[in-house]
């Protein structure tokens, strides 16, 4: 049985983007709105992340 590849990990970017967006969030005083995008963004990230490395 042949090994599968290692999967990479896009899940980091999700946690990174979530503290990122909050941190500078607090910087701007929208600290939501900050966790928001810094959430969006690293969702889209593992997403892209997910499908170049699936095929």
């Amino acid at each position: 049985m042949a090994a599968s590849p290692n999967p990479a990990a896009g899940g980091a970017f999700i946690a990174l983007g979530a503290m990122g967006g909050a941190a500078i969030g607090v910087a701007t005083g929208q600290t939501s709105a900050g966790l928001l995008v810094g959430l969006g963004l690293g969702i889209v990230l593992a997403i892209v992340i997910w499908l170049r490395t699936r095929g």
